[in-house]
């Protein structure tokens, strides 16, 4: 890490401990799965994990779920316009691509691109998220290399219950929303869950004077999502169900012409069917066969000619045992993945690939020490891949630990990489990565602080080179080395009826081969959130600020600074009835995510609620 990044690392360290507030990892009784792909309290976990409570998600309004990830620590985004347009996530310096997303255990994402659909996953049908960061390989596969998103949608919980909401704000935009679960009891009981939502905007200009095919009309969006879940309780600790989730996301955006609507249907599915099995008192088995799609229709006239398609299918088999040694935990998996492309407009692309994995993962715990190991290896047409991680905590008292970390990871080649026409080299091979990382969690006067510094260094970085060492033009290659370095600071404290909790990431994202700092990442950005109880009511402060960061990875274009304000309220009216308010940059700021497309400025959604969310 550089020197000026250092000094501004010790220099705000000091500003956090002495404001009190950062946020900080789960609290104890928090369970965690996708840190080690079973069950944990969160104060056992290594990796650094942060969970999105379905609290917070509720204050979010009308937002998406990328608008509720970037109020969180070592996470950027970029957005193509509003929240209907193509997002970007970027978890400690990586790209979209190499960020592993789940729904429910299940691998969501495109063949083609390699990244998640962002704008499609509808927020109303989340209850929680998990986000662990760090390499993840050697427990997920391909793609874990800045960490792993793990999206829990609504389960079924107790007894019947509904629940439903309506709302409406700025830009026309109102979302509705309604769900039933619960069980129906008894020793072969069925536990259910289902919920359907719909959201719609009018939107703004998705680009700005100065944009290729700007066009100053509003551009909205109409998003329409079911899930649902189900399972049976065959006898003791045996369980088949099955879950599902749909969003169908039409979006408009710019191309330059006002005689046709240029917009995007973007479909999310994702299907899974499981068998949960206790075998033995100490022998855990689960298998679960899942498909997940991702659709994406682009059209930008009336002629057929006009318009695109590109469809990704994941069909993935998975079987995982899990036996409890006197306290430890042995995992034994085995997986089977095929990731297919059908496209009507670039059948270059139009390929199957299957990728067969095993691994192995122990987590050892004695008294103060914490030991995680695990290793897999993943085969498939680029050949054998192993990786490997270890972690070790130690717990000097209830209020000090420690832990340091090791791992190796990899990205598979996009299918765009190796077939697309004109960009594409069939000889592309996968990035990796080693990452070693190091933190410490105190607490001390109610203050929970936190402190991670990682070093993640890739090679054989997949980048657009000009010329092309192989034929003329630009293409795909495997040329650049990449080092992701940053510390992030950490800590919450409650005083009385007032929690407050910040984040701060010190990073240095670059291209090691050309020295430049990677696009649209920022090298430091931070926030900062009070929340207060006054009996029936909840109200909420967010600071939201990311400094300078380049559009291009020449560092020619540069995007300014920015802060936001976002503030809320909740009023519990009654036990079943609650009322949001939320205005999102009360500041009316105007900044940009990615150069010449728009933002939102001053917003308000006001919603009604009947039920637990």
């Amino acid at each position: 890490m550089s020197v000026s990044v250092s000094r501004q690392a010790a220099a705000l360290s000091l500003v956090l401990a002495a404001s009190t507030s950062v946020h900080a990892a789960p609290v104890p009784d928090t369970v965690v799965v996708t840190a080690n792909r079973t069950p944990q309290r969160a104060d056992e976990v290594i990796p650094d994990t942060v969970v999105i409570s379905s609290e917070e998600i509720a204050r979010a309004g009308a937002g998406s779920v990328a608008d509720v990830l970037r109020r969180q620590r070592g996470i950027e985004i970029a957005r193509n316009g509003g929240a209907g347009t193509n997002t970007s996530v970027f978890l400690r310096g990586a790209n979209s691509n190499q960020v592993v997303v789940l729904v429910d255990g299940v691998r969501i994402g495109s063949a083609t691109t390699g990244a998640a659909a962002w704008n499609a996953i509808p927020l109303s049908s989340v209850d929680h998220i998990e986000i662990v960061y760090g390499p993840l390989s050697s427990l997920y596969g391909a793609d874990a290399i800045g960490g792993v998103v793990q999206i829990f949608t609504k389960k079924s919980a107790g007894r019947p219950a509904f629940s439903a909401g309506a709302g409406g704000g700025t830009y026309g935009t109102n979302q509705y929303d309604a769900s039933v679960r619960g069980s129906t009891g008894g020793e072969h009981s069925v536990t259910y869950a289902l919920s359907g939502a719909h959201e719609e905007s009018d939107g703004f200009s998705a680009t700005r004077p100065g944009a290729f095919g700007y066009n100053g009309d509003d551009d909205g969006y109409t998003r329409n999502s079911v899930n649902g879940r189900v399972a049976l309780r065959l006898a003791e600790g045996h369980e088949i169900g099955a879950q599902f989730l749909q969003s169908r996301l039409n979006a408009q955006y710019d191309n330059g012409s006002s005689a046709f609507d240029a917009h995007n249907i973007q479909e999310v599915d994702s299907y899974a069917v499981f068998l949960n099995d206790r075998i033995l008192p100490m022998w855990r088995s689960s298998v679960q066969v899942a498909r997940s799609e991702d659709k994406l229709g682009s059209f930008t006239s009336t002629a057929p000619s006009g318009n695109a398609q590109l469809n990704t299918r994941q069909d993935e088999f998975t079987w995982q045992n899990t036996f409890d040694l006197n306290g430890d935990t042995l995992q034994v998996l085995a997986g089977h993945r095929k990731e297919q492309v059908l496209s009507s407009s670039v059948k270059e692309v139009n390929r199957t690939r299957i990728t067969n994995a095993v691994a192995a993962a122990y987590d050892l715990r004695r008294g103060s020490h914490l030991l995680d190991i695990s290793a897999r290896n993943d085969r498939s047409e680029y050949g054998s891949k192993t990786t490997g991680a270890a972690g070790y905590g130690y717990e000097f008292t209830k209020d000090l630990r420690a832990t340091a970390s090791f791992g190796t990871s990899f990205r598979a080649p996009t299918f765009n990489e190796l077939f697309y026409p004109g960009y594409g080299l069939v000889s592309n091979q996968p990035e990796r990565g080693r990452n070693a990382e190091a933190g410490v969690q105190y607490r001390v006067a109610g203050v929970d602080l936190q402190a991670n510094y990682y070093r993640n260094r890739l090679t054989d970085m997949i980048v657009t080179v000009t010329p092309c060492p192989t034929r003329t033009g630009s293409c795909a290659y495997n040329v650049n080395h990449a080092l992701l370095e940053g510390l992030t600071l950490a800590a919450d404290t409650r005083l009385g009826n007032l929690d407050l909790r910040a984040s701060a990431d010190l990073q240095d994202p670059r291209d090691e081969t050309t020295g430049k700092q990677l696009a649209r990442r920022a090298r430091r950005h931070a926030s900062v959130t009070a929340d207060y109880n006054l009996g029936q009511v909840d109200a909420g402060v967010e600071l939201q600020a990311s400094g300078r960061r380049f559009d291009d990875a020449a560092n020619k274009n540069v995007l300014g600074g920015y802060g936001l304000l976002n503030l809320y309220t909740t009023w519990h009216m009654t036990r079943d009835w609650s009322l949001l308010v939320r205005v999102d940059n009360a500041a009316d700021k105007h900044y940009e995510l990615a150069r010449n497309y728009g933002t939102a400025g001053r917003t308000w959604f006001a919603g009604i609620r009947y039920g637990l969310r």
